[in-house]
């Protein structure tokens, strides 16, 4: 079997596609140390980095952290009491970690987890971060050797700590952000070239443009949705939570969003039941044209005068709509006032006839020409007609009914209405 070269660059580029997806998802596996450094948080000590601590049983490394530097805060409250940093076992039976405390005041626990973390045994690891503690407070006391030390140290450690902070939580979100933004885009490409798919293959399995226009808009949209929730998961959100926030928000994004809701189910309820397609001429309201597109929002009509009118898919979908194109061929008439001096059998079956040999007027159904009503000073006639339904047929062909209809009069000598002309009748007075 003999494989097109369409079909060969089509299975070419799946495959590519499908290459990319696989080296992006192995590039978003976290690794072991990622993962620690999710799990970590800095203790500084005047904006200088002491060391890295993880959660503990009862708190998270963050509220962890700054626990410990306030209390590093409280012992530098009184310089001359600080005292070499104590390591002792810790008086909990369940605990079996070592506290480290300055001056009595407890300000760490080391955890075996701790320990774990850094690669050390527990006992070292105390020892080092005690060491470390006593040179960060030996330097900050220092530098606290007078007031306005003091209010120089405090004013300098705040901005510095604000400072590594903006940096540390810029290190951890921008990756995650250019992360988000990677998946993205290819999932854009992704979504444009699944719409670009759906089109060739429906244009080749139904040749029906509402069709084609339903499968091209859902394709493309389910993968931007989960685009989007891969998105989310890149950059650091779990779906559980993700769900979560959502169903908590749902009511108020109800209420935000009941238009736009609305119209989007109003657009698959069009795309679905398709009370008109692509092509169509149609009525909604004050605005009457030809059916551009249909998207999940809107309704695009072109009117006959060249504009472009967006039609909300709600009023569309709730309104009342004339299709004129619904049927092939569509009936128009054109209404003549005649005198009642002429003959109504005979000028009828020349109405009809004149109507009926005009180019653009159908064989069948027949024209036809009735007397409708009864004016004051005329006859009111009406000849029907059919033709195309397609306004450009229906204005054009009108247009010659009337013409041939002014002719065929004219050639049997019937005196057409003229409004202008009055009878003045002249009274003599007698003498």
């Amino acid at each position: 079997m003999t494989l097109s070269p369409r079909l060969v660059m089509a299975l070419l580029n799946l495959s590519r596609t499908l290459a990319l997806l696989a080296l992006l998802c192995a590039a978003m596996l976290p690794t072991t140390h990622a993962w620690a450094q999710e799990g970590v948080a800095t203790v500084r000590l005047d904006g200088r980095t002491l060391f890295r601590i993880g959660p503990s049983e009862a708190l998270e490394p963050r509220p962890r952290a700054r626990q410990i530097e306030r209390q590093l805060a409280a012992v530098l409250e009184t310089p001359q009491g600080i005292t070499p940093a104590r390591i002792e076992p810790t008086e909990s039976e369940e605990d079996d970690g070592l506290q480290i405390s300055v001056a009595g005041r407890p300000l760490i626990v080391v955890t075996p987890a701790d320990a774990e973390a850094n690669g050390q045994p527990l006992d070292r690891l105390a020892r080092n971060w005690a060491a470390i503690i006593d040179r960060a407070l030996a330097t900050a006391a220092k530098r606290r050797d007078s007031d306005r030390g003091r209010f120089l140290t405090s004013v300098q450690s705040s901005v510095e700590t604000a400072f590594a902070r903006l940096l540390e939580s810029a290190i951890s979100i921008i990756p995650r952000v250019l992360a988000a933004l990677l998946v993205l885009l290819l999932f854009w490409g992704l979504a444009t070239a699944v719409r670009a798919l759906m089109k060739k293959v429906v244009r080749r399995l139904a040749n029906d443009l509402t069709v084609e226009n339903l499968v091209r808009q859902v394709s493309y949209y389910a993968v931007w949705v989960l685009g989007i929730i891969v998105a989310a998961s890149a950059f650091g959100l779990e779906p559980s939570t993700l769900a979560t926030g959502l169903g908590l928000t749902s009511l108020a994004l109800g209420f935000a969003l009941k238009d736009i809701l609305s119209n989007f189910v109003s657009g698959l309820l069009i795309l679905t039941l398709r009370p008109f397609q692509l092509g169509d001429q149609i009525i909604i309201g004050e605005t009457e044209g030809s059916v551009e597109r249909i998207e999940l929002r809107a309704t695009q009509i072109r009117t006959y005068d060249g504009r472009r009118v967006l039609v909300p898919n709600a009023e569309t979908f709730t309104s009342r709509v004339t299709n004129n194109t619904a049927a092939p061929i569509r009936r128009g008439k054109v209404v003549c006032m005649l005198g009642y001096g002429v003959d109504i059998d005979a000028i009828s079956a020349v109405m009809r006839e004149a109507a009926q040999q005009t180019t653009g007027v159908l064989a069948t159904p027949e024209a036809s020409a009735h007397l409708i009503d009864l004016g004051e000073s005329q006859l009111v006639f009406d000849v029907q007609f059919w033709c195309d339904s397609r306004r450009s047929d229906f204005v054009a062909t009108a247009s010659e009914v009337r013409k041939s209809l002014i002719a065929a009069l004219r050639a049997a000598r019937v005196t057409l209405p003229d409004e202008a002309r009055q009878n003045v009748v002249l009274h003599t007075p007698k003498a």
